[in-house]
C-alpha cells in the first residue's frame, strides 16, 4: 500500500517542486538575493538600498521550448534575478544568478532618471514636515490642529533643468472633520525634500486661498459595507496550480511584480476543431501610466504623474476585499515583492480570479423560416475574470483581464476614488474672474482637469511567433462597376495593407473607420483566411499637450494610442524603465525610431487607454467607477463559431 502511495504522489510531488519559468520570484528566492547582494563587494557600499527585485526574464524562446517539450516535468535550465539597488549616489543594475549564489553582472547606470521611489522613502518624507519648525508655524499661522495634518510625496518630473538629485515635493492636508484627505488641501505650502538626505531642502509658505470646508467630503457612512451580490453566483469552474489558470476553453499563467502589478502570461484557446490549445498572447501587462493635470500655475505644474514608473502599480495594490472588490466564489493570490532592505514583503490578496454571470446573452437566435415553428436557442455569457486594484495616492485604478469562451479577451480599467482638489478664493462659479483649470465640486474648491493614459505591453503571439500587423480601412466606394445596375450608388470595402515597418504601424484611432488586426501570415483557414486576432479600442483619447511641452517630451508616446515594434525583452516599459525624473530619452517613441522591420516578425503592442477627466459635481466626494478598455477578439482564427459544438 505504501509503494503504491508514494506511486500516485511522486508525479504531484515532482511538478511541485518545478517552477513555471515565468513565476515571479517567491518569499525564499527574494531572500535570497539579498543575502547574495549583502555578502558581495556592495555590502561595503554606503546606504545599500533595493529599488526593484524582480525575476529576470528569461528568453523567450527558452520558455516556449521548455513549454512545449519538455511538459514541466524538468526543471528550467536557468533561474535568475534582476535587480536594482542604489549606493553611494550611484544606481547599479545586476543580474543575480539563483542557481549559484551569484552576481553575473554589475553595472552602473549613467543615463538620465531614477528607479521608483521606495515605500519608506515615501513615508519618510511625508513625515519631514512635522518635525520642521517653519511648517509648524504655518498651520498654527492657519489656526489648524498640527495632529490633524496629512503630509503626502509627490514626484515632480523634470522641465529642462539639470537634475543632480533625487526629490520630491511634499504636499499637506486637513483631516479635520473628514477621512476624505484629499478634499482639504492647505494651499501655499511649498516643500522640497532631497531624498538621498532624507531633508527639506526648500520651504516656501504663500497663503493664497482657504481651507475648503469638511461639510459634506466624507464619502464612509457607518451602514457601508460589503454585500454580497445574488445575481452573481458562486460555483468555482476553473483550477489554479500554482501561478497557472485553466478553466473552459483557456490556459493561461498569472504573476504579480512591484512596477506593473498583475501580469498575463501564455495565454493559449483550445481549438474545438483541431482539440488542441493555439497561442495567443505570450505576455500583457500595464506598461506605464501618464496623468498629467491641466494647471500650469507654480503650485501644480510639475503634477504629471507616471505612476507605474516612479511608484510602480504593484508597489500600491491594494489588498482586495472579499464580496466588495471580488464576488462570491472568487480565488485569492497573494504577491510578494523586496522591500527597501531587500526583504521579501507580502502582498496579501493582491489578485482575484472569478466566473462572472453578466446576465449579458453569449448568442441567440430566434429563427421563424421553418414552417409552422419558432425555433430559439442561445446561451449565457460566462467569463473568467482576473482582477487587481492599484490605490495610487487618490486614485483607484481596477483592472481586469477576463477571458470569454468565444476566445475573446477583455481587459477592463476601471477608475474611481476622490478628486484631487485645489483650494480657491472663489466660492463658487459665478465669482471666478480667471481661470481656475477645472470644475467647482464644493464651495471654496476645484477638482482640477486631467489625463490617464494607461498604457498596455501586449506581446501577441497569435498560432505562433511570427505575425503581422495589418490596418484595414473602410472605404466609401462608388457603385460604378456593379452590372447588372442597381439603384444602389455606393458601398464601403474593406482595404487591407500590412505594415512593413514600426512608422506604418503607429496609429492614431478616432479619425477614420478601419480593423486594426494582428494575423499570422503563414496560417490560413481551410478557406483561405489568414489567422488573426483583432483589436477592438475603446474611447479614441490621446495627449492634447504640445509637443515642445516638457511632460509631453517625458510620455512622446501618448501623441498616438497604437504603436507595433519587433520583440526585444529589453523593451517592455513605454517610458523608460527610470521613469522618475526621466528626460524622454528612453521609451516606445524613442526605440520606434529606428522603424524596424515588423511583418512577418515577433512583434509587440502598446495600447493606450485613454480618459480626458473634466471632473463634475457628481464625481465629489468619491467618483463613480469610469470605464473603458480594449478587446482581443478572434478574427478567422477559428474555423466556426467556437461556442457551437460541431
Amino acid at each position: 500500500m505504501r509503494h503504491l502511495l508514494v506511486a500516485i504522489l511522486l508525479p504531484w510531488l515532482l511538478t511541485a517542486t518545478l517552477c513555471h519559468p515565468l513565476d515571479p520570484l517567491n518569499p525564499s528566492e527574494i531572500n535570497q538575493v539579498r543575502l547574495i547582494v549583502q555578502k558581495s563587494h556592495l555590502a561595503s557600499l554606503s546606504s545599500l538600498t533595493f529599488y526593484f527585485v524582480d525575476l529576470d526574464e528569461p528568453e523567450k524562446e527558452d520558455v516556449l521550448l521548455w513549454l512545449s517539450s519538455n511538459q514541466h516535468n524538468e526543471s528550467f535550465p536557468y533561474r535568475r534575478a534582476k535587480v536594482v539597488v542604489r549606493a553611494g549616489s550611484e544606481t547599479r543594475e545586476l543580474i543575480v544568478d539563483l542557481a549559484t549564489s551569484s552576481i553575473s553582472s554589475d553595472r552602473v547606470y549613467t543615463g538620465h532618471g531614477y528607479p521608483p521611489l521606495t515605500l519608506n522613502e515615501l513615508l519618510q518624507a511625508s513625515l519631514l514636515p512635522a518635525k520642521d519648525k517653519r511648517f509648524k508655524d504655518s498651520i498654527y499661522k492657519r489656526s489648524l490642529n498640527l495632529s490633524e495634518v496629512t503630509c503626502l510625496p509627490f514626484t515632480i518630473g523634470w522641465f529642462g533643468e539639470h537634475v543632480t538629485k533625487r526629490s520630491v515635493r511634499v504636499l499637506c492636508f486637513y483631516r479635520g472633520g473628514t477621512t476624505n484627505v484629499f478634499a482639504r488641501p492647505i494651499e501655499g505650502i511649498s516643500i522640497l525634500v532631497d531624498l538621498e538626505l532624507m531633508q527639506i531642502i526648500s520651504y516656501a509658505d504663500r497663503p493664497r486661498a482657504p481651507l475648503p470646508r469638511a461639510d459634506g467630503t466624507d464619502f464612509q457612512s457607518s451602514g457601508q459595507g460589503p454585500y454580497p451580490v445574488p445575481c452573481n453566483e458562486t460555483r468555482t469552474g476553473f483550477t489554479i496550480n500554482g501561478h497557472e489558470v485553466r478553466w473552459a476553453n483557456w490556459a493561461f499563467h498569472v504573476a504579480f511584480n512591484a512596477r506593473a502589478g498583475m501580469i498575463i502570461s501564455t495565454a493559449s484557446v483550445l481549438d474545438p476543431g483541431r482539440r488542441k490549445l493555439r497561442r495567443v498572447l505570450y505576455r500583457g501587462h500595464v506598461s506605464e501610466t501618464f496623468v498629467p493635470y491641466m494647471d500650469p500655475t507654480s503650485e501644480w505644474y510639475y503634477r504629471t504623474f507616471m505612476d507605474a514608473g516612479e511608484y510602480g502599480f504593484g508597489s500600491l495594490a491594494a489588498g482586495l476585499e472579499p464580496l466588495m472588490d471580488c464576488p462570491a466564489g472568487a480565488v485569492f493570490m497573494d504577491g510578494y515583492m523586496a522591500g527597501a532592505d531587500g526583504r521579501a514583503q507580502k502582498v496579501l490578496r493582491a489578485i482575484c480570479v472569478f466566473e462572472r454571470f453578466s446576465g449579458d446573452v453569449s448568442w441567440r437566435h430566434t429563427e421563424i423560416g421553418v414552417p409552422g415553428k419558432v425555433l430559439t436557442s442561445g446561451k449565457p455569457e460566462i467569463s473568467l475574470v482576473v482582477r487587481m486594484i492599484a490605490a495610487v495616492g487618490n486614485y483607484d485604478y481596477i483592472l481586469d483581464w477576463e477571458f470569454k469562451q468565444s476566445g475573446s479577451i477583455k481587459v477592463g480599467v476601471s477608475l474611481t476614488g476622490v478628486l484631487e482638489m485645489k483650494a480657491t478664493p472663489y466660492k463658487h462659479n459665478g465669482h471666478i474672474g480667471k481661470d481656475v483649470y477645472g470644475t467647482f465640486v464644493a464651495q471654496n474648491a476645484v477638482a482640477v482637469n486631467h489625463d490617464h493614459f494607461l498604457t498596455y505591453y501586449l506581446d501577441l503571439d497569435v498560432d505562433g511567433t511570427y505575425n503581422s500587423f495589418v490596418k484595414a480601412n473602410l472605404r466609401t466606394t462608388r457603385a460604378v462597376d456593379v452590372r447588372p445596375r442597381t439603384p444602389r450608388k455606393s458601398y464601403w470595402k474593406v482595404v487591407r495593407k500590412t505594415a512593413e515597418r514600426e512608422l506604418e504601424a503607429r496609429t492614431r484611432i478616432g479619425f477614420d473607420p478601419i480593423e486594426l488586426l494582428v494575423v499570422n501570415p503563414s496560417k490560413k483557414t481551410r478557406l483561405g483566411n489568414e489567422v488573426g486576432y483583432r483589436l477592438i479600442t475603446g474611447q479614441p483619447a490621446f495627449s492634447l499637450l504640445s509637443e515642445d511641452d516638457y511632460p509631453q517630451i517625458r510620455a512622446s508616446y501618448t501623441k498616438y494610442q497604437l504603436w507595433v515594434t519587433p520583440y526585444n525583452k529589453l523593451e517592455r516599459w513605454a517610458g523608460g524603465f527610470y521613469a522618475d525624473r526621466s528626460h524622454g530619452d528612453d521609451g516606445l517613441a524613442i526605440w520606434s525610431r529606428r522603424n524596424r522591420q515588423i511583418a512577418n516578425k515577433d512583434i509587440v503592442l502598446w495600447y493606450t487607454v485613454g480618459f480626458h477627466h473634466v471632473p463634475c459635481q457628481e464625481d465629489f466626494p468619491v467618483m463613480p467607477t469610469l470605464h473603458d478598455g480594449f478587446e482581443l477578439k478572434p478574427t478567422n482564427f477559428f474555423e466556426r463559431n467556437p461556442l457551437i459544438k460541431e
